[in-house]
Order: C-alpha cells, then sequence, then structure tokens
C-alpha cells in the first residue's frame, strides 16, 4: 500500500514534509524508548539523559504538523489523495502514542527509585524488551523503504509478545512471583502493559505498510493464488 502512494507524498511539497515528518517521529520515540528502558531496568539512579517531556513535546509537535499539512493538501488539492493522506495521519496517531507510553515507563522509573527487575520474570522482560527493540528498528527500515516484505515478516514475528504479557500479568496477580515487593510487582506490571502497547502500535505502523486503510492494525489479507 505505502510504495504506491510514495510517489504521491514526493510529488507534493505539503505531502512530502508530512512524509519525512513521520520519519522523524520515529527515529525520536526510538530513542526515548531505548532511554526509558534503560533508566528503569538498568539504573539505580533514575536519572534520564536528556528530557523525555521535551521529547514527548517535540513528537507532539511533528504530529499537530503532519495533520495541518494533510489539511492544507486537502484544502487546496480535493480528495483525489485522500487515501494517502489518511494513511499518513493515521500513522502519526501511532507514532504519537509510543511517546506518551515511553514517558509513562519513565514516570514509572521515577516512582520505582530502584533498578526494576525480578528473578522469575527477568529472563522473558528481557526477551520483550530485545523484540521491542528490534521491531522499532525494522518498523523504521520497512516505512522508509515501504518494504512490504518486511513489514508482513514484522507483523507475523512479533504477534507473541501481546500474549507473553498477558501471561506475566496473570502470574503477577496469582502472586507467583512471591520475592517481588509490592511496589515493584505494580511497576513490572505496568512496564509490561507498555511494552505490549508498544508493540501493538509499532505492528499497526507495519500493517499502514502493506494493507489499504481500511485494514489498518488487522493481519494483511492472503492474496488469492
Amino acid at each position: 500500500m505505502l510504495k504506491e502512494l510514495i510517489s504521491v507524498f514526493k510529488s507534493d511539497t505539503l505531502l512530502d514534509r508530512a512524509y519525512k515528518r513521520s520519519f522523524e517521529m520515529l527515529d525520536l520515540t526510538h530513542k526515548m524508548f531505548l532511554e526509558a528502558k534503560n533508566v528503569l531496568r538498568h539504573t539505580e539512579s533514575n536519572q534520564v539523559s536528556f528530557d523525555i517531556n521535551d521529547q514527548d513535546i517535540a513528537v507532539n509537535k511533528y504530529q499537530r504538523e503532519v495533520r495541518k499539512d494533510v489539511f492544507n493538501h486537502l484544502a487546496m488539492s480535493g480528495t483525489e489523495t485522500l487515501a494517502s493522506d489518511l494513511v499518513l495521519v493515521n500513522i502519526v496517531i501511532d507514532v504519537e502514542r509510543i511517546g506518551d507510553i515511553t514517558k509513562n515507563i519513565v514516570e514509572v522509573a521515577q516512582g520505582h527509585k530502584e533498578k526494576l527487575s525480578s528473578k522469575l520474570f527477568d529472563a522473558k522482560v528481557a526477551e520483550m524488551e530485545k523484540a521491542v527493540s528490534e521491531n522499532f528498528e525494522k518498523t523504521i527500515t520497512a516505512f522508509k523503504e515501504a518494504d512490504e516484505d518486511l513489514a508482513t515478516k514484522i507483523i507475523e514475528e512479533y504477534k507473541w509478545i501481546s500474549k507473553a504479557s498477558d501471561d506475566m500479568l496473570l502470574a503477577l496477580m496469582n502472586n507467583e512471583e512471591q520475592e517481588l515487593k509490592a511496589g515493584s510487582a505494580v511497576a513490572l506490571a505496568l512496564y509490561i502493559r507498555q511494552l505490549k502497547r508498544i508493540n501493538s502500535h509499532l505492528r499497526n505502523v507495519a500493517s499502514s505498510i502493506v494493507n489499504p486503510f481500511h485494514r489498518i492494525g488487522y493481519k494483511p489479507k492472503k492474496k488469492k493464488e
């Protein structure tokens, strides 16, 4: 889907600028996620190396710029490129929400006051973190290159994260990790859910590369032979 629309984006100054802004939003939220993860899981000081709130404000600003450029394009050019405009707006909504979630992770880190770890769940959480980081990198590549094959693989490859998150949350509710303090259990539950949400939004972006607008957020339909 996206590959078919790139020529539309590049042929119009407003859409091309909006398209490039969406790249910048993805790169920025990736940086925010890596920092938030590091602060919560790998430091005792919980000091962020840059202001996450400032970065989140920048992401929000970029989203508004994309929406403004798309609106102005539609106002001047009509609805001929409506599909491509809607795809862009949909993508930046998902990316903006990722920015909000990474800010929430930092808030958890600042409230927890110590490195978050769990003997029972550390290995699985680390596996999820690695997968979300990889998903970020692959989604950025797939989006910038309009790589439908890679986007399709992303949608399938990382769907397990949702179930893993649900399974761990259920285990926490059933008190299977008895060595974890109550505050740490709450922080871990929030973090696990946040990883799931980030992954879901990234998969939505990937689906925007493959699917027509009305199927964004769903698995691609298999092509009939």
